[in-house]
């Protein structure tokens, strides 16, 4: 929520000047200089619209549908915020409203109406006014008197200021005062008021938000452990180990439009597009939103829910979806979805994507490969790498950058072919030997020897090692050899030599900035499991879209230890927000190159906004500068 900067006095015109431009138009006649263009494009889209404006009623017959309380987050956080400050509106002459993103007035109090509640403030309906102004710009507007298009509203001055999301800085609606026209060049006298009530029902949201969290992740855990309405008899015994205590086995997803929990279960059922229709269907149901839905039977009560029903899932999908909306304080929060195998499963694959039922490969090139990813560059690599390693024990060279996962993927090369050839159990049948750390030597007897040899950080060789394998490779065991190398400065004759014998049978690995559609995945990956009792590690959408952004200099190692920090340091509850991580996560990196005073400045501003746990008004407050120069300043870092 931003404030305007009013226009001076010397280039607004009267509203008396206003009044005879407005009837100038109406007429058709051309039209004064000093008519700013702004008021002058609100009445042209009005009657674009076809919006008539000597008509007696805005309110459309029929009506628009009510809204009710339980279908709306934002009414219901409202509604005790307005009745404590409607008193001070002080006169039956004004009127105090609440309107939702699609400025349908949801609540309202005074000017002496009883149908405002009726009303829908689009400009496709009546014209010009604050509040579509307001939500349009995302700042505070003033529209007065013949501003407006409709003869209805000539003698109205009304100021309306946006609510935005504590999260994501979405705009849910607005805050109207609306009063008798106000003094000539003045701010409207109710601004202030206009901007407290908004203020206060963002921080309602926000506490209402956290809450929320807390609710939605009990549902969670009750839908893992089988309870309620979420669970089947049949299943209890099956898939609960100790009492009480949640069952990875249970696929079962919470969704509430901004962040995720998905079991193991879950993940290994759902593609990508299934998460996104359950991802729709949440968002669906928080917007109290009507969308086709089977009702199911309820086996018995459930706290804070409502009844079930199935959504459907792309064609294609193993599981079909029953969600359960998560109500909170009156109003539906997210929903819970609990999904049941159709078909084959995968039942016998771990949380990795690796068969593991029997110890056998199903087939199918390299989606059997246990790496995290699904974005086509890191398949074809893992694909190949695969190809490349079951058709033969000759050499295999792995390049990418530093922390692209070159040994990860080696070593689950190594697993995968010793199941195939010969029905190993899933140890660690490869020999890991660092160049970097000189323990080279003895790993390339131990290859010649048949054991099978991991060879890390290639470009670290010493001489000797180099030509001890390259003369390995003019007859080589018949054992696995897999090396790994990242490129720097340009090789020496000898290393050289070695990389033109293994270029027949390389495979290159994609960085993760050239792949941030896997960041998920490989979150999912990462991120340990809780200890029994404790929340897993969720994170909100507009952290996960930081992290996508981010350039990962240190690929999935940087990702890795930034995971790992947060799982040890977090003492935050519910999802991970974009102000918990790392400032040039959280940032990106400037758009230009700042001077020594402006870096000095934005990390001033950076640590400000990381203590007020993101909210810029707080912030604003606690540096002593007007909101419009925090913004000002943020969007002059980034360029």
């Amino acid at each position: 929520m931003t404030t305007t900067e009013q226009p001076s006095v010397s280039v607004r015109p009267t509203l008396t000047s206003l009044r005879r431009a407005r009837e100038l138009f109406l007429l058709g006649r051309q039209l004064p200089d000093d008519v700013p263009e702004e008021v002058v494009a609100a009445w042209k889209r009005a009657r674009f619209f076809g919006v008539r404006h000597d008509t007696r009623d805005p309110v459309p017959d029929p009506g628009p549908p009510a809204v009710r309380p339980e279908g709306s987050a934002l009414l219901a956080a409202a509604r005790p915020v307005l009745e404590r400050i409607a008193p001070a509106l002080g006169t039956e002459q004004a009127a105090l409203l609440l309107t939702d993103e699609r400025l349908r007035v949801l609540w309202a109090s005074g000017g002496g109406r009883d149908d405002l509640c009726r009303f829908d403030l689009s400009e496709q309906r009546v014209g010009v006014n604050s509040a579509a102004r307001a939500l349009g710009t995302r700042r505070r507007a003033e529209v007065h008197g013949p501003e407006h298009f409709l003869d209805l509203w000539q003698d109205v001055s009304a100021v309306s200021v946006p609510v935005l999301a504590p999260d994501t800085g979405r705009p849910l609606g607005t805050v109207t005062v609306a009063s008798t026209p106000c003094a000539e060049c003045g701010p409207h006298p109710g601004a202030a008021l206009a901007e407290a009530a908004a203020d206060a029902v963002e921080a309602e949201l926000l506490a209402r938000s956290q809450g929320a969290e807390r609710v939605l992740l009990d549902a969670y855990l009750a839908a893992l452990r089988g309870e309620g309405r979420h669970g089947r008899d049949g299943e209890a015994g099956q898939e609960r180990g100790e009492r009480g205590r949640p069952k990875a086995g249970r696929a079962v997803v919470a969704l509430d439009g901004r962040s995720r929990l998905v079991s193991e279960a879950a993940g290994r059922l759902l593609s990508p597009e299934g998460l996104e229709a359950l991802e729709r269907g949440a968002v669906a149901a928080v917007q109290g939103a009507a969308f086709a839905a089977v009702p199911l039977p309820s086996s018995g009560p459930s706290p804070a829910a409502t009844s079930s029903y199935s959504v459907p899932l792309p064609e294609g999908a193993k599981c079909r979806a029953t969600l359960t909306p998560v109500t909170h304080l009156g109003s539906v929060i997210g929903v819970v979805a609990v999904l049941d195998p159709v078909g084959r499963t995968a039942a016998g694959v771990d949380e990795r994507g690796v068969k593991a039922a029997d110890g056998h490969s199903g087939g199918g090139g390299g989606g059997d490969v246990g790496v995290a990813g699904r974005s086509v560059a890191w398949r074809h690599a893992v694909d190949r790498a695969t190809e490349l390693a079951r058709s033969s024990s000759e050499p295999l060279l792995l390049v990418g950058e530093r922390g692209t996962g070159k040994a990860s993927l080696a070593r689950e090369l190594a697993r995968e072919r010793a199941r195939e050839l010969a029905g190993e159990p899933a140890g660690e049948p490869l020999l890991t030997a660092d160049a970097a750390e000189g323990e080279v030597h003895a790993a390339l007897d131990a290859w010649a020897g048949g054991r099978a040899v991991l060879v890390r950080h290639a470009e670290r060789l010493t001489q000797r090692d180099v030509a001890a394998l390259n003369s390995l490779l003019e007859a080589p065991p018949v054992a696995p050899l897999l090396v790994t190398y990242t490129p720097g400065p340009p090789p020496g004759p000898c290393l050289q030599r070695l990389l033109d014998s293994l270029a027949a049978r390389s495979v290159t690995l994609p960085a993760l900035r050239e792949r941030p559609e896997d960041i998920r995945d490989l979150l999912d990956s990462l991120t340990p499991r809780p200890a029994p009792g404790e929340p897993p590690l969720t994170w909100s959408l507009d952290a996960l879209r930081a992290l996508e952004q981010h350039p990962w200099p240190g690929n999935v190692t940087e990702l890795v230890h930034l995971v790992r920090a947060l799982t040890e340091q977090r003492r935050a509850t519910g999802p991970v927000r974009r102000a918990e991580l790392p400032e040039p996560v959280r940032e990106g990196p400037a758009a230009r190159q700042l001077s020594p005073m402006e870096r000095a400045e934005r990390a001033a501003i950076l640590d400000a906004l990381h203590r007020h746990g993101g909210n810029k008004a707080r912030t604003a407050v606690a540096l002593g500068i007007a909101r419009a120069t925090l913004y000002r300043k943020l969007r002059g870092y980034r360029g």
